[in-house]
């Protein structure tokens, strides 16, 4: 059973919510078979080599996520957006993962992880990236009764960077996230830039 991670061992009910002028975006429990296409091709793209499974086969993907699956303090998240594709979103307990030993976390703290779907043929999707956001962003604050959110996107990726201060993050240092080598999983040493988005500041009042 896949759970909610404000409430462990609660039954996670999936989150819909309407965007006047953007569309339906739903966040559902990733399925680590069906999903699996859809998921493999996003992070074996060049852009997603911070994700660490560049290289890695559909089947070896889906195993990552069925061991996530598993755990009470990892979670991943299909997003989308009217019935399409649009990211995935993991949650995670900062507590339990590697970036716990790079800053002092607090009570109510959630790491989250985003990976965008690849842009449209068609060419930039201004207001796109802001309006998801901002759901996922919501979703964790108010329906998981998280106080701040944690984000730790490769140091060199400007973009990535930027488009979260836009969001209302407020950056911290960059640090060295550990190596991870366990049976079940391995992770190299990453440079990241951690960044903090607190719930007054994205409801203000």
């Amino acid at each position: 059973m896949t759970t909610d991670p404000h409430e462990p061992g609660e039954p996670y009910e999936p989150y819909e919510r309407h965007v006047d002028g953007f569309g339906t975006v739903r966040i559902r429990p990733l399925d680590p078979a069906a999903d699996a296409d859809v998921v493999h091709a996003w992070v074996s793209e060049e852009r997603a080599a911070f994700w660490g499974m560049n290289g890695l086969t559909r089947d070896q993907v889906a195993e990552i996520y069925a061991h996530m699956a598993g755990l009470d303090t990892h979670h991943a998240h299909l997003v989308t957006k009217d019935g399409a594709p649009a990211a995935l979103f993991q949650t995670y307990e900062p507590a339990a993962d590697r970036v716990g030993e790079c800053y002092d976390v607090r009570p109510g703290d959630l790491g989250v992880h985003v990976l965008l779907a690849p842009a449209d043929p068609g060419g930039p999707r201004p207001g796109w990236s802001h309006a998801l956001l901002s759901v996922l962003t919501t979703y964790a604050l108010t329906a998981l009764g998280r106080r701040r959110l944690v984000v730790d996107p490769d140091v060199r990726n400007a973009k990535a960077i930027a488009r979260f201060l836009r969001q209302g993050f407020v950056p911290g240092p960059a640090v060295v996230l550990p190596e991870v080598d366990l049976p079940d999983v391995y992770l190299p040493e990453k440079h990241a830039q951690l960044a903090f988005l607190e719930r007054p500041v994205a409801f203000p009042g």
